[in-house]
């Protein structure tokens, strides 16, 4: 089978994108086997992200394509929005709610409503090329991050590791009933958000920086991901988004634990199997300096169901310890697949071989 190039990578992903801007994904568990469809901005918007750091090297068709995929997954965001109109965003749909779309039983529960995050809000600013955020919006976000991170308004987090307890970094959510919750990955990307428009640093932007030097360097993120970035619980994902924050700007406070991501980035791709995994860690390697691995891409398809970008703990919210203690169980997690995105990883990939 001939290689595929970037550009056919981009039409495919071109024709996976629906009437509405997005494209689908589904929610899963299989060890009570349920499946469903699911509605959200999340898997749309981290497609377009991906798609368009290609743009610049990419054929003059596969810019025009990358350009139509983002216009059409703009027309989606406003149904994402918050609810009151402000400028954050959620993960699923606020106009009308719909949280667990498709599903029976979890849609039915308040508890399972959840707030805008400052992941998808940072994507989606991202993803706003042709008409950016403007100064007064971006300057809002700021004071709005800062509103809702650890430590203010008389919220800590309590699910951390108790040195990290202190640490005025970004929570998660945004929503002021919400427990404070510190992500690796969910960090990465609202730091690459914050530098990507230069908005001035102060304290929760440093120890934001603190917590994911720390849980590399201490190891954390190898033996317990899950505690380290709840909504993404694997180490080759925290490297991913690490080294794609490392690779875009120059974060001193990170340099210390390049050579830890790397040599745990060539272990993790000895050990996985599956090669959209071997791919996001290939990917790392070379934003981190490395030469970039050979990953066989024939038939890679074929691996895309056995891997989830994302998960949701339907305990991760709570903070008693007692109900925590099985927030990492499978039973206790959704998982997300989205052909869209694992072709737009594989896409990334092959862009760096071919450039």
């Amino acid at each position: 089978m001939a290689a595929l190039t970037t550009d056919d990578l981009i039409e495919k992903i071109a024709d996976l994108q629906d009437e509405t801007g997005l494209f689908p994904s589904f929610r899963s568990n299989s060890t009570i086997f349920y499946r469903r469809s699911d509605t959200n901005i999340f898997f749309t918007v981290i497609t377009v992200f991906t798609l368009q750091s290609l743009r610049s090297a990419g054929s003059p068709k596969a810019q025009h394509l990358i350009s139509q995929i983002s216009e059409r997954a703009r027309t989606a965001f406003p149904i994402f929005q918050n609810k009151d109109g402000l400028d954050t965003y959620n993960f699923w749909p606020t106009r009308p709610s719909r949280h667990f779309p498709n599903g029976y039983l979890f849609r039915h529960f308040e508890h399972f409503r959840i707030p805008d995050d400052i992941d998808d809000t940072a994507m989606i600013y991202l993803t706003q090329i042709a008409e950016p955020p403007s100064p007064d919006t971006l300057n809002w976000l700021k004071a709005k991050l800062a509103q809702h991170a650890n430590r203010s308004q008389r919220h800590q987090i309590k699910n951390t590791y108790p040195e990290y307890r202190s640490l005025r970094a970004y929570s998660t959510w945004f929503g002021k009933n919400m427990g404070i919750d510190f992500d690796a990955c969910a960090l990465s990307n609202v730091l690459f958000c914050i530098y990507q428009y230069n908005l001035p640093r102060n304290q929760h932007d440093t120890d934001s920086l603190i917590y994911l030097r720390s849980v590399v360097e201490s190891g954390r993120y190898v033996a317990e991901p899950f505690r380290c970035a709840p909504h993404y619980a694997r180490t080759s994902l925290i490297i991913y988004h690490l080294a794609r924050l490392m690779a875009a700007f120059t974060i001193p406070e990170l340099e210390s634990v390049r050579s830890r991501l790397v040599a745990d980035a060539h272990q993790k791709l000895t050990k996985t199997s599956n090669r959209l995994e071997q791919i996001i860690l290939a990917t790392s390697l070379r934003r981190l300096g490395e030469v970039l691995p050979a990953i066989d891409t024939n038939y890679i398809e074929r691996d895309f169901n056995t891997f989830n970008f994302f998960i949701a703990g339907l305990l991760t919210a709570y903070e008693q310890p007692w109900l925590r203690r099985f927030a990492d169980r499978p039973l206790m997690q959704m998982r997300w697949q989205c052909e869209a995105h694992c072709w737009a990883l594989v896409a990334e990939y092959v862009d760096l071989k071919d450039n």
